[in-house]
């Protein structure tokens, strides 16, 4: 191209010169043709030309999330090069798009395809920003919305775009589209979903432009289902329902022992004891599972196995030993109060929302401290009580979520006038003299800026409009009148998911706190029947778990049938999972009886991550560093289980010979490290070696301990047998209990 052209190029990007070629009937939009365009070749995915600065330089926005920006890339970065609005043939990007010059993104469409001709005719109309019958869209449908397939059946699916002038456009041909669960449903880019063999409840996600929904997918599996369990509440109402448009039959109900063991587990955090046992065993009462679900939620054990649960998240932590432990306690022992003294979630969220001060007066002020800045306690807060993962929305727009840039920062204005100090140093180096206020509110609070467009940001809810903040200045009032609103439609459907994923297993919406539009629950009704639930009883948690655990839904034995052993998303089975770590670690302690074993002692009751155990290190409790409970790990690995066969800690607390501490490794015939940590012996040998009762009741007793329920008698006939062939009581009682708590039905929740 000589230079005259290009400098005639140039004019006409810059709008100085009027283009001749302006004949076509309806003009090409550059946000709704071109930049989707962009999106459906895949030149704007985090791969290609939305990764870091671009490759060459040039720069687009995620997905075309910021047309504004894209236009500049196209037609003023690099000098207008990349388009020629005299000969469009020879642009660049469509030269590069189609491989006639070398592009690292290969070969991207064709001249003969519809792609190419957008772009092209957009060229040669002089590449405007903004065509003259340009609409913006307000949201898109993925049609149809509802879909039921056969195994390894097929659907197609279109995507209608609907515009502020009341019109409506087929997109389907610039639309994205992405399945989930991809091991499980699979769509091509025409929008043809297909199915394999499992049943299955899914969806597709659509994308145009800045907009996205989904279309449920099912697939049933087709059994009858009858003899269903009885109707307790509304939870059983919605499930049922599923069960029946799936064709997914229940399994039993499971027996009286497994459901005091589970219900034990899932609301005290520890395994039940013999006496308990013994005692619900013998009772026939109607109303025997109710009072059950009362006595422990008045327990105080309740209360501290979900402060165990909303301290990692809440982030109740130090960084080592020997940091000062007297901010973390006073945060735990204030999270233990609020949930004994059943203080409504709402005023919960508040007090945290809203703390000020030093850790000795407001010990919540600790979440703060670990944050520290504005950025981190919107994140979390989305995350905790909103169910909403913004943090993608830092940098740019949300790529599965309508969150934008301007969304992130308003919600981080709220935090704008925090000042938070850090932790006290370690006790031997911290200054003498008051301790000083760890968070405090300033009144002319620090700007928060959206770093793309500059403009500063006033606080504003996610979807919802700027708020003012109260008469002292502090907008985090505001925020959280927002958050624990009764019309929020995040909130109670957050909070109710993650109870409901603690309970059940598995969340009606996975992961639990990732509500997003794009990852719709399973059972979309039950999910609001449980929201609403909350919300009508003042966000009351113990409501909440009491209609969870008192279901027939719950009640429903881990055995599968031939239906439903291959269903995971419509609870006809109780899902296992392994014990927490904090809970086998006390499991095993009680059923050892290692001393001292009092309530004071339990595990689960450590106020913050700090601990030197390698046990609860191996099965994963957290170390309260994230929002997210995925930190947790439920897992069963090889490393765990070789720990509970041979470590000389599972070892020793059973009683097997360690009648002498190892040596320190050695280099060179010279010790080196720590000698080994001196191991505790359990007492429940002892106790067994000694008792002059027949083995059968001694048996009893351990089946009692470990298992909440008494040994079938082809157990004891084996156990008898096996102690008889060992001939010494003491080993022979030590290879039984090893062999307890080795088994599936001690390490698993059932």
């Amino acid at each position: 191209m000589n230079v005259a052209k290009y400098l005639l190029s140039l004019l006409l990007l810059a709008g100085l010169v009027g283009s001749a070629h302006t004949t076509f009937a309806q003009s090409v939009s550059f946000t709704n043709d071109v930049v989707p365009t962009f999106t459906r070749l895949g030149c704007n995915v985090g791969s290609c030309h939305a990764k870091g600065p671009g490759p060459n330089g040039f720069k687009l926005s995620l997905f075309g999330f910021e047309p504004d920006d894209d236009y500049r890339a196209l037609t003023r970065d690099a000098l207008g090069r990349r388009l020629n609005l005299l000969d469009p043939d020879q642009s660049l990007i469509l030269l590069k798009a189609t491989g006639s010059l070398s592009h690292g993104g290969g070969r991207v469409t064709q001249k003969d395809s519809p792609y190419y001709a957008t772009l092209h005719r957009w060229i040669s109309e002089g590449a405007p920003r903004t065509a003259a019958t340009e609409v913006a869209v307000t949201r898109i449908e993925v049609q149809p919305a509802s879909n039921i397939l056969e195994r390894g059946g097929s659907r197609t699916l279109a995507v209608k775009a609907f515009f502020a002038d009341g019109t409506q456009r087929d997109v389907t041909h610039l639309a994205q589209f992405k399945a989930d669960p991809p091991d499980a449903i699979s769509v091509d880019a025409v929008g043809v979903a297909k199915v394999g063999q499992l049943p299955i409840s899914g969806s597709v996600m659509g994308r145009y432009q800045d907009q996205m929904a989904v279309a449920r997918i099912v697939v049933p599996n087709g059994a009858s289902v009858t003899n269903l369990p009885p109707v307790r509440n509304f939870i059983d109402e919605w499930v049922f329902k599923q069960w029946k448009a799936v064709g997914v039959p229940p399994s039993l109900l499971c027996d009286d022992a497994t459901f005091l063991r589970r219900v034990t587990i899932d609301i005290a955090g520890r395994t039940p004891t013999p006496e308990e046992v013994e005692a619900f065993a013998q009772n026939k009462a109607d109303d025997r599972h109710e009072k059950l679900v009362e006595r422990l939620l008045a327990s105080d054990d309740y209360a501290y196995y979900f402060a165990n649960k909303w301290a990692a998240v809440l982030r109740n932590r130090r960084d080592n030993s020997n940091d000062d432990a007297k901010g973390t306690a006073l945060f735990h022992q204030w999270i233990v109060k609020s949930l004994h003294e059943n203080v409504p979630f709402n005023q919960f969220v508040r007090d945290i929302l809203t703390a000020v001060g030093e850790e000795g007066e407001t010990p919540q002020i600790v979440w703060y401290r670990e944050l520290r800045d504005s950025a981190g306690l919107a994140e979390d807060t989305a995350q905790l009580f909103l169910g909403q993962r913004v943090q993608c929305a830092k940098c740019h727009h949300h790529p599965t979520e309508r969150w934008t840039q301007r969304d992130y920062w308003s919600l981080t204005a709220f935090f704008a006038g925090i000042d938070v100090q850090l932790p006290h140093k370690p006790k031997r180096d911290r200054p003498k003299g008051p301790r000083k206020p760890t968070v405090v509110f300033r009144l002319e609070p620090d700007l928060i800026v959206d770093p793309r467009t500059g403009e500063t940001m006033l606080p504003a809810g996610l979807g919802a409009t700027t708020v003012k903040a109260a008469e002292d200045g502090d907008a985090r009032v505001a925020l959280a009148d927002w958050i624990t609103d009764t019309k929020n439609p995040y909130f109670a459907r957050t909070l109710a998911n993650r109870y409901w994923k603690h309970f059940l297993g598995r969340g009606l919406v996975e992961p639990e706190d990732d509500l997003r539009n794009t990852n719709p629950p399973t059972n979309p009704e039950l999910l609001d029947a449980l929201a609403k639930h909350f919300v009508d009883s003042k966000y009351d948690l113990k409501s909440l778990v009491r209609v969870i655990c008192l279901s027939s839904t719950y009640r429903l034995s881990c055995e599968p049938n031939k239906q439903n052993a291959q269903d995971r998303q419509n609870y006809a089975r109780f899902a296992i999972r392994r014990l927490p770590a904090e809970v086998l670690h006390d499991a095993i302690n009680q059923v050892t009886l290692l001393k001292p074993m009092t309530p004071q002692s339990r595990t689960v009751r450590l106020p913050d991550n700090q601990s030197s155990s390698y046990f609860l290190k191996a099965f994963g409790k957290p170390d309260a560093a994230s929002a997210c409970e995925c930190d947790r790990s439920g897992s069963l690995n090889l490393g765990q289980m070789l720990h509970l066969f041979n470590s000389r800690e599972i070892l020793g607390q059973i009683g097997d010979v360690l009648k002498e501490e190892p040596p320190p490794p050695t280099v060179d015939g010279k010790p080196v490290g720590k000698p080994a940590a001196k191991v505790m012996a359990g007492g429940r040998i002892e106790k067994l070696a000694t008792d002059k009762r027949p083995h059968s009741e001694r048996i009893r007793d351990l089946y009692l301990a470990a298992f909440a329920r008494g040994p079938s008698a082809e157990e004891v006939v084996n156990l008898e047998a096996h102690i008889q062939q060992r001939g010494d009581d003491r080993a022979a009682y030590a290879d039984i209990l090893w062999a307890l708590l080795n088994s599936s039905e001690f390490l698993f929740n059932h």
